[in-house]
């Protein structure tokens, strides 16, 4: 069974919505299974046992919480065991320019220099860097989630030739 850990902070909820829309595309897929974690439970050692690594968070001014940067931080004890990792992001706001693609860049640049293999949101999504919504998640963006999941196990499946 291939894991796909799901690790996010939340504070109004929404995040945690869009969390998890994603791990129901990840469970959705066979011989795959989602670990759902908040960032502040997540070990370093959590994101060596996964196979996929989906990152969210609220954007805090621009960039993403204290909650998930703390999580990067505490993953430099693993920095090279999550060499050739899926990874991908996803992120919420509360203003139409709040600041999304920012805080996806900032979560991407972390897995960049873990050497990980950067996944975007699917061209149905949007085809852009992550999936990301304003406000309370719309039944769209849960879709959108859900594809970003699937997308994340297709690439993993791709990699491990099956």
């Amino acid at each position: 069974m291939k894991k796909v850990l799901i690790s996010y902070s939340t504070k109004g909820g929404n995040t945690e919505k869009l969390a998890k829309a994603i791990a129901e595309g990840v469970n959705s897929q066979k011989g795959f299974e989602a670990i759902l974690k908040r960032a502040k439970d997540t070990s370093p050692q959590d994101l060596v046992e996964a196979d996929g690594i989906i990152l969210g968070s609220p954007v805090y001014f621009g960039t993403m919480s204290a909650e998930v940067k703390d999580l990067i931080d505490r993953s430099v004890v693993v920095r090279r065991k999550l060499k050739d990792k899926v990874g991908a992001v996803f992120t919420t706001s509360g203003h139409i320019t709040g600041g999304k693609e920012t805080t996806m860049f900032s979560m991407i640049y972390a897995m960049l220099i873990h050497e990980m293999i950067i996944v975007g949101d699917p061209i149905e999504a949007g085809g852009h860097f992550g999936v990301a919504c304003t406000g309370e998640p719309t039944e769209g963006d849960l879709e959108n989630g859900k594809r970003l999941g699937i997308r994340v196990c297709n690439i993993i499946r791709k990699l491990n030739n099956n």
